[in-house]
């Protein structure tokens, strides 16, 4: 042990006594070793986000969207089918109230189904107007996004087929109306229609990228009321009125509410926004939107006036392609270590030829040639240990850089510290090792006479 010690010493003295050259043999370390964690911290973080936006859009969920006819014109035109002449024969109702129930109802391997409609209106409570989204959906759409009740109850069966006035709060919405009091039991103002509220939802952490992308609302700022009530008190676009020809106001209740649709402006041929249909099974996520997309066009006349949307595989999809990007990232830091590494290797040989003299002396009174190795490559770990732990301080510090500045959420896990700095330790061991060898193999008497 003694001896062990005392060895160390000396390979501790000599990184000292060069410390501008131990820095400089650090560098390759120190850089490969910050961008290792950098990557893996931005990996983390790349999945992390994946995860949330999965648990955002629910489980094995397909989502339908309406898609104008005037994209279907220019596919047409583009495929060189049917001219779109042909197309505007044709008549589709869009998504409706009975596409949702004949998906639930009709396929199988359909667990749940709830259309949505959905508009941008103005809430009224105690004078105080806020902007906000109102979706009529069913009890089944709490179901597929896993929403549940902070207080209150969720629409029963009488409410929803009788269109009663009632409304559940997103966190957020509820936090601006009611901000110091129960809810419950309370009245809010939309348009000219009083709408009791019977519940408020849990917070839900809501990716801004995942509500944009993946066609999925923000249930924190939503009001939900059942999807009879916004068709009986609000509007139903698939009936068709002398006002909504005229493009006037619509008539409700005494007053006039104004509405701004989800899906745009004018005259609306859809009765739902979307439909949410929840598969039994993930390996049947694509068969079943390949039926739905059947079942859809016969019942739309042939027109393909909506688009099916599979979150989960588009989120698996994008998942693939970051892992791939984090392989090559992964892949460039590793070469800056092994870099690193031939760095320490090319120093350490040259420190080996430079103290010839040294090494003979100390093979001359009685060291053993393992002591000459033990002491190159404590020298060699020290250094690559030593750039290895500022690396990782390095690479924590460009983490957290890379999130303030580019707005990407990284994470930086234990698991990946432990990682670099055994593989700082491990470069140090393996390049040093041949210097090392080197020098215990040097001839005393003409290392004695090197000048």
């Amino acid at each position: 042990m003694e001896r062990l010690t005392y060895i160390f010493n000396i390979a501790l003295e000599a990184v000292f006594l060069n410390k501008f050259r131990s820095f400089l043999t650090a560098l390759g370390i120190i850089f490969g070793v910050a961008a290792v964690i950098a990557m893996l911290a931005i990996g983390n973080g790349a999945r992390q986000e994946i995860l949330d936006q999965m648990k955002l859009v629910g489980v094995n969920n397909i989502i339908i969207v309406p898609k104008s006819t005037d994209d279907q014109k220019s596919e047409s035109e583009n495929n060189g089918s049917s001219s779109s002449t042909n197309i505007s024969k044709k008549f589709s109702p869009g998504l409706t109230l009975k596409d949702a129930n004949s998906i639930k109802s009709m396929i199988p391997s359909v667990q749940d189904a709830s259309p949505e409609v959905i508009y941008e209106t103005d809430v009224i409570k105690d004078g105080i107007r806020k902007t906000a989204k109102i979706s009529g959906v069913t009890p089944d759409y709490f179901n597929i996004f896993n929403l549940t009740l902070r207080e209150g109850e969720m629409f029963n069966q009488d409410q929803l087929r009788d269109g009663k006035p009632v409304c559940i709060l997103g966190s957020s919405i509820k936090s601006k109306l009611f901000p110091s009091e129960n809810p419950l039991g309370k009245h809010i103002k939309i348009g000219h229609v009083w709408l009791k509220v019977v519940g408020v939802l849990e917070k839900r952490k809501v990716n801004e990228g995942a509500t944009e992308n993946l066609g999925i609302s923000n249930y924190n700022e939503a009001i939900f009321a059942p999807v009879q009530t916004i068709l009986l008190r609000f509007k139903d676009r698939s009936v068709v009125t002398s006002s909504s020809l005229s493009g006037g106001s619509m008539f409700v209740g005494g007053g006039f509410a104004f509405f701004r649709s989800e899906s745009g402006g004018g005259l609306e041929s859809n009765q739902v926004d979307k439909i949410v249909v929840q598969v039994k099974e993930t390996e049947k996520l694509s068969v079943t939107a390949d039926v739905i997309k059947r079942m859809l066009q016969r019942r739309h006349a042939g027109l393909e006036d909506f688009e099916i949307k599979i979150p989960e595989l588009l989120l698996k999809q994008q998942q693939r392609t970051k892992d791939i990007f984090n392989i090559v990232l992964g892949a460039i830091a590793g070469i800056s270590l092994l870099v690193g590494g031939i760095g320490i290797m090319n120093i350490m040989l040259a420190s080996v030829l430079e103290r010839t003299k040294e090494i003979g002396i100390r093979l001359a009174i009685g060291a053993r040639k393992k002591d000459i190795i033990t002491q190159f490559l404590a020298e060699a770990t020290m250094i690559s240990l030593t750039g290895g732990t500022i690396g990782i301080l390095l690479g924590i510090a460009l983490a957290m850089i890379i999130k303030e500045l580019a707005d990407i959420l990284t994470i930086v896990s234990p698991s990946s510290i432990i990682l670099s700095f055994f593989v700082s330790a491990t470069v140090g061991i393996l390049f040093g090792f041949m210097p090392a060898r080197k020098a215990a193999h040097q001839d005393p008497v003409t290392s004695l006479r090197y000048e």
